[in-house]
């Protein structure tokens, strides 16, 4: 479900759920308690990657379907944990973009401090608005940081996923590699990153981050309830539906 695998200082997170490594509860569990366990571990540094092609098809739609009510709340408070543990993380993390990452895997990619992509047809984007979900205000806030009010707007609105040189040219990834570079070239520049001054750094780091943190500083503030509102209302489930019941015809 999630490897964990030491370069030295640096720990790479890599998501190992097959076949697409959609964010279950488990897998969202895993990740929050890694990130949030790895600065007292002696770990000065953070990869998050996932497999070739693929880094995170996002929320596993057709498990959390499956929850009532009040699971479901438990999970979205996780996930909301997970996002604020790399918002707030006091060791930097890079996101090894290995592949495709629509809705939740981009999320996770917009609270890194850095996102190395794969070159190629690959697409990310927070495409919720197609699947019948709104983007939660704390979300769109960190993507508006990368890109920019206005073209963040026209993204969302429209559940946008951008081929990789798109996401590139905008801002929203910072770099494009090779795919089997991808991972190499993220421990790179977190080591160049780990060769400053350490102090200087992590301050600097903390007071520029300080926007992004505070989105989910106050875990009761955070708009748990509206989503699941969204998430069981009529419109989004028989959106959400109609995908699972595609995604069935597939397989």
């Amino acid at each position: 479900m999630l490897d964990i695998i030491q370069h030295d200082t640096i720990q790479e997170l890599r998501l190992a759920r097959a076949p697409v490594n959609a964010l279950d509860p488990g897998l969202v569990h895993a990740l929050r308690v890694a990130i949030e366990a790895a600065p007292s571990e002696g770990v000065r540094a953070l990869v998050l990657s996932g497999s070739p092609g693929l880094f995170s098809a996002g929320l596993d739609v057709p498990v959390l379907l499956q929850l009532e009510r009040e699971a479901f709340r438990e999970f979205w408070n996780d996930f909301f944990g997970l996002c604020g543990a790399l918002a707030r993380s006091p060791i930097p993390v890079v996101a090894a973009i290995t592949g495709h990452a629509p809705a939740g895997g981009a999320v996770l990619s917009i609270m890194c401090d850095y996102r190395i992509m794969a070159r190629g047809a690959y697409r990310i984007g927070l495409n919720e608005v197609q699947v019948g979900l709104s983007v939660p205000e704390c979300i769109q806030a960190a993507l508006r940081r990368l890109v920019g009010t206005y073209r963040a707007e026209r993204l969302m609105v429209v559940g946008a996923m951008l081929e990789a040189e798109q996401a590139d040219a905008i801002g929203l990834v910072d770099e494009l590699v090779d795919g089997d570079a991808v991972v190499p070239r993220a421990i790179a520049w977190l080591e160049e990153l780990l060769k400053l001054p350490p102090r200087a750094m992590a301050e600097t780091r903390r007071l520029a981050r300080a926007d992004l943190a505070a989105l989910f500083a106050d875990p009761h503030a955070l708009p748990v309830d509206d989503f699941l509102d969204r998430w069981f209302a009529p419109e989004a489930q028989a959106v959400l539906q109609a995908l699972v019941a595609r995604l069935k015809s597939r397989g």
